[in-house]
């Protein structure tokens, strides 16, 4: 039964002509698939219907061909052949109630055209903002190409209806949209009427939104995405501005979403950005027109959700990384059924999965984007094969997952794990500065465990190769972890680092552990990812004086993926970390570590007490190797299969040990695996892809 407190979050909601079944709104988000996987996008979408959820919109959908984002894999919507694919993502979206809306995404100054060799249009000749600086500049508009655009817009709006969405969304906000490229003084720097006073920056969203509601009439909703602080200052579009904006246009769009001025202000990682981190933004807004408001803040908990909506706040809840860890977030809420949400933990690796044009991930669903591809469903999951009995044998995020996932399918799975701590590599990362809200990955599946009769749990277990062999269990997944490297072997050194002398060497397990250096500390990342500043920042912490020295020209290079770098560059900053940038370490001194740079060899030198090697890490994979090497002893005890997944087969992201465990305990007697005595394995696709169809020559 639902808890009356939230009875507010389920009351239906006109936007326009038009009436949301409840208050939950999943806002645009892309996904890694766009034009590519568009079956996998849209049964994506699907799963959010079921879902409960009230609204749901596409990712940024390119509306015409003079504004594209290669690399980056969005939706297009170009021409007429373009519309069957929407409209089986629209579909999708209404199966179980909800409105279906779709994001038109006119890209202006952040828009390359590296694909279509297209001149970039844009309110002012200025060079295009993009992730990779392309070197590339926007033409002016003039008063011709202003009307084009419109009329664009408005085909675009056609195309919309035929596709069968009910809501259109401008994108005018996170810097990307045109929109906000007009009403920003710092891309429009125009002397004619759509320049200068706001008034006059408004203009164009004016003119569109009239032009779209000539051209689909009453039959669809119109709303509108805009930043609610550039945050530089009076020469953008300040939140003050913002204000005056909406006042001044106040029966504009059917509905007003708001976002944080960049997309990395907007969707910080939890590092960085608490649940709900955008109210002091959005609150008052609501009171100066008479549309709804949808917002966002990676709202993970009902309580906020609701309260937002009681205070006045917002009127929908906007979510998109939570509506991806749980698709089913407003069911669970009106079920009663809180405990049971997958809570969104701010890693941001759903992100990634558009900024690397690979297919998206989600640490805590790892169901995401594989609803079409494998026929994932992240609530449902197909009974038991024909054994009987599983062992998992380690209890981190891959382990976990298994033994949950294992668990609902009818297998009797026991959890081995060595230490006397359930959790595994998240036990210990959720310790770390700014990681607090990782721990979700194993609470929640140590949850789900919980509540199940057919798991047995057993800490402080590690066990011998005999033993596994006596417990007579059917199924061996090793789930073992892996463990940092202190001899420096990764991207720079592929053989050892030389060392002369006793310099102290601490890795990050070490630092985990308790065990952290004093003094002058050098950390070394040639990792790449989150750890490397994550141990920087505890060591300044806890008063070493720290250098931070990276080959790479960023410090935590891979986390311009995650939204996060240039704050974690920032923060390190703060505390007082020297970093140096393009430099490895050649050698470990006595006394300090020789450096050479990256791009010359010129060698340096650093004095330092004691370095921490955030390097590589080596699997934990002896008992696997151990236990294949006794496999003609497999068959008198027992034992069909043994599989090693997640860290202990390949070191990775958490979000790579959860998809493991997961499809594990998916493919577990359905014949996917090989023959264990050597059968060939590989040779069939494991999940469904979207062939081009060839153009009729």
């Amino acid at each position: 039964m639902r808890d009356p407190r939230y009875d507010i979050l389920f009351e239906p909601m006109a936007i326009g002509p038009l009436t949301a079944k409840n208050r939950f709104y999943q806002v645009p988000h892309c996904n890694g698939g766009g034009y590519r996987d568009p079956s996998a996008a849209a049964a994506m979408r699907g799963i959010k219907a079921e879902g409960g959820w009230g609204v749901i919109f596409t990712e940024q959908t390119e509306m015409h061909h003079t504004s594209e984002i290669t690399p980056f894999i969005e939706l297009r919507l170009w021409e007429d052949k373009d519309i069957p694919m929407l409209r089986k993502m629209a579909r999708a979206m209404k199966t179980h109630g909800a409105l279906a809306g779709i994001q038109l995404a006119y890209s202006g100054i952040n828009g390359p055209n590296m694909y279509t060799k297209e001149v970039p249009l844009a309110p002012s000749a200025l060079p295009i903002r993009t992730f990779t600086n392309d070197p590339v500049q926007a033409r002016a508009m003039d008063k011709s190409d202003i009307r084009n655009l419109r009329r664009w817009f408005v085909n675009a709006a056609k195309r919309c209806k035929l596709a069968e969405f009910d809501l259109i969304c401008l994108y005018g906000a996170h810097g990307f949209g045109i929109f906000q490229h007009f009403l920003s003084r710092a891309t429009n720097q125009r002397s004619d009427e759509y320049g200068g006073s706001l008034e006059n920056r408004s203009r164009f969203a004016r003119e569109v939104i009239a032009d779209m509601r000539d051209a689909v009439g009453d039959t669809m909703a119109i709303t509108l995405r805009v930043s609610l602080d550039e945050t530089i200052g009076e020469l953008g579009f300040s939140n003050a501005e913002v204000r005056d904006f909406i006042a001044m246009n106040a029966e504009l769009p059917d509905l007003w979403d708001l976002a944080q001025g960049t997309w990395e202000d907007c969707s910080g990682p939890s590092r960085f950005k608490e649940e709900a981190a955008q109210e002091a933004l959005v609150r008052g807004i609501r009171d100066l027109s008479p549309k709804p408001v949808v917002g966002v803040g990676r709202f993970t908990s009902p309580d906020v959700m609701a309260k937002m909506i009681r205070q006045g706040t917002l009127d929908f809840i906007g979510c998109a990384r939570p509506s991806i860890a749980d698709p089913f977030l407003p069911k669970k809420i009106e079920e009663g059924r809180i405990d049971d949400i997958r809570e969104c933990i701010g890693c941001n690796i759903c992100i990634t999965g558009d900024m690397t044009q690979a297919i998206s991930r989600c640490t805590q669903n790892p169901t995401f984007m594989e609803e079409w591809r494998r026929g994932w469903h992240p609530e449902k999951i197909a009974t038991r094969g024909d054994s009987e009995n599983v062992l998992v044998i380690g209890s981190g995020p891959a382990g976990l997952e298994a033994a949950r996932a294992l668990s609902l399918r009818g297998y009797d799975v026991a959890v081995a794990e060595a230490r006397e701590a359930f959790g595994g590599r998240v036990a210990r990362e959720r310790l770390l500065p700014g990681l607090s809200a990782w721990g979700r990955v194993a609470d929640y599946r140590l949850y789900q465990i919980g509540q199940r009769p057919n798991v047995q749990m057993y800490p402080g277990s590690a066990l011998s190769v005999d033993e596994v062999l006596d417990f007579g269990f059917q199924n061996i997944c090793i789930a073992t972890g892996a463990q940092w490297r202190a001899d420096g072997v990764s991207r720079q050194h592929v053989m050892p680092m030389p060392k002369v002398g006793a310099l102290p060497v601490f890795t990050p397990d070490d630092v985990m552990e308790g065990r952290l250096p004093s003094g002058k500390v050098v950390v070394f990342d040639d990792d790449h990812y989150y750890m490397g500043g994550v141990l920087a920042e505890l060591a300044a912490q806890k008063g070493c004086d720290v250098t931070l020295v990276t080959p790479s020209a960023y410090v935590s290079d891979w986390t311009i993926n995650t939204l996060e770098q240039g704050a974690i560059h920032r923060r390190l900053i703060a505390a007082g970390v020297k970093i140096v940038l393009n430099t490895g370490v050649a050698s470990l001194r006595a006394d300090g570590v020789e450096t050479n740079c990256t791009y010359t060899d010129q060698r340096g030198h650093i004095a330092c007490d004691a370095v921490i090697m955030v390097a590589s890490r080596i699997a934990n994979d002896g008992l696997f190797h151990a236990l294949r090497a006794r496999q003609a002893d497999w068959a008198d005890a027992g034992i069909r299969s043994v599989q090693l997944i997640g860290d202990a087969a390949a070191p990775g992201p958490i979000a790579w040990a959860t998809f493991a465990g997961h499809r594990y305990a998916r493919e577990l007697d359905t014949g996917v695996w090989p023959d264990e005595t050597g059968g060939d394995w590989g040779d069939t696709l494991p999940f469904r892809r979207e062939i081009t169809e060839l153009a009729v020559d």
